[in-house]
């Protein structure tokens, strides 16, 4: 009897923005003010355009990381606001932005544990510096202080590359987006600093900032530093997504072998 075609794959996103319920706008059919998540849809639409399903994750308390693995074929990781340094023993910059230090715990977690599994993780801005510190890496809190010569804060709408990245010929990355040289879109304050453990930076902006790095040790674990999400008309970042989601298919069929050896 030949096997069931297994379902698409169900993809977590990370929740990184929060809205403090003083910012929130209150409509007459609303409900009152609170603290709320935000995320972009671009993330979901890409995730789903390269036929999986996205569900998103709130930063919940970190007994629900495991369970949530458990019915999770791959991770995003999003953007989202400044990483406290306090998780990777460092000192806050004067320049540091606003931080969630539960929002913080929860993602690293999630990226940790998703990680020892095995299960494929696209990171992307923010998710790439968090990827980078859960595998015991630090960040840049300030661009600026040490990288000047590019705008990694575009005023241009997120859906316009604004600068060039250059990526390694021999990566994973290369290999996926069929092109070492591309344009990209840029809206962050901090990036990755030290590499953390088995990673492996293979794409740059042209002042020296990591725009890409991949794990040496697992089939798919990549974080990009652009917004991949919100140039998704381009043929390689589309790509980024289907390669992503191809990884996530051979970690459920591996998954299913496993269940039903």
């Amino acid at each position: 009897m030949s096997a069931l075609p297994l379902s698409p794959p169900l993809i977590g996103v990370t929740t990184s923005e929060m809205r403090l319920a003083e910012k929130v706008e209150l409509t007459p059919q609303g409900d009152p003010p609170d603290r709320e998540m935000a995320l972009g849809m671009t993330y979901l639409r890409a995730i789903e355009r390269a036929d999986a399903l996205p569900v998103v994750m709130p930063p919940l308390d970190i007994a629900a990381v495991q369970p949530l693995l458990d019915r999770l074929s791959g991770v995003c990781l999003s953007g989202g606001p400044d990483l406290d340094p306090v998780s990777y023993g460092g000192r806050q910059h004067p320049e540091l932005g606003p931080t969630e230090r539960d929002l913080d715990e929860f993602e690293l977690a999630i990226a940790a544990g998703a990680d020892a599994r095995g299960i494929p993780i696209l990171a992307i801005c923010r998710g790439e510096q968090a990827l980078n510190v859960a595998r015991g890496g630090t960040l840049l809190q300030h661009l600026p202080e040490r990288h000047g010569s590019i705008a990694h804060r575009q005023s241009e709408p997120g859906d316009r590359p604004t600068h060039a990245v250059a990526v390694d010929p021999e990566s994973l990355l290369a290999r996926i987006l069929g092109r070492t040289q591309i344009d990209v879109n840029s809206f962050h304050h901090q990036a990755v600093d030290r590499l953390g453990d088995g990673l492996r930076a293979v794409a740059w902006a042209p002042d020296g900032v990591v725009e890409g790095i991949e794990a040496l040790d697992r089939d798919f674990v990549v974080g990009v530093q652009w917004h991949a999400e919100g140039i998704i008309a381009f043929p390689e970042q589309s790509a980024l997504f289907s390669g992503f989601i191809a990884a996530a298919q051979r970690y459920d069929a591996a998954r299913a072998e496993e269940q039903a050896a």
